[in-house]
């Protein structure tokens, strides 16, 4: 079953299972590595973002070492999961979307 949380009245489900400590609703800064903009979030949102973040890493590693090209190769479960979060964020965090991931 997916897991979901409400924040701001919005009931939103979540594209990784976090655990009780990972889904408080404080805000943190996460900072674009590219383009160095920054951007508040609630602490669960930024634990997607960080773990989009580690996943789409591991992909294209996983691409790399086998000599296939990134988002196309015999790897989309890996993809998908990336896909998983950046679409969260599409749904839910559109502007802090905008800042950190497009």
């Amino acid at each position: 079953m997916q897991q979901t949380i409400i924040y701001n009245n919005k009931k939103m489900k979540l594209p990784y299972t976090l655990s009780a400590g990972e889904t408080s609703t404080e805000m943190v800064t996460r900072q674009n590595p590219f383009s160095g903009q920054s951007i508040e979030l609630p602490e669960f949102a930024a634990v997607i973002y960080d773990k989009t973040i580690e996943l789409n890493l591991k992909a294209e590693r996983q691409d790399a070492a086998t000599n296939q090209e990134p988002g196309f190769s015999e790897h989309q479960k890996d993809w998908q999961l990336v896909r998983n979060g950046i679409n969260f964020f599409r749904q839910y965090f559109a502007a802090e979307y905008m800042v950190l991931l497009d």
